[in-house]
């Protein structure tokens, strides 16, 4: 019974100690306001997440967009982590963007805004 008691007790001590899960924050835009048939820059910007299995994708109509550039994995003091992924592109009417984010087993897709 003493040995029961001891691994519960243990084992919350465990998880009380690893850092919890946090989703992240997701910011899309562009660099330059949106102008459709003017190139520009996509950028999406993923922070303050915990653990760091994160996967992120540049999409257009549901296609990723290829040669986009991702920042080194870089966290903070207090172990959240923050990723920024970019791509030059040129929006015109009617194509959708958006950065798709995979955190841990959650999938979510954050559109791009052009405010045109």
């Amino acid at each position: 019974m003493m040995i029961a008691i001891f691994l519960t007790a243990l084992v919350a001590v465990s998880f009380a100690e690893e850092p919890k899960h946090t989703p992240p924050k997701v910011q899309v835009y562009s660099h330059q306001p949106g102008k459709f048939g003017e190139k520009n820059i996509l950028i999406c910007r993923v922070s303050d997440f915990h653990p760091p299995d994160i996967t992120i994708q540049l999409m257009k109509d549901g296609m990723e967009l290829p040669n986009a550039n991702q920042t080194d994995l870089a966290f903070k003091q207090d172990w959240h982590f923050h990723l920024t992924k970019i791509v030059t592109f040129t929006p015109m009417r009617e194509e959708a963007y958006s950065c798709k984010v995979k955190h841990g087993s959650t999938v979510k897709d954050y559109a791009w805004e052009p405010n045109m």
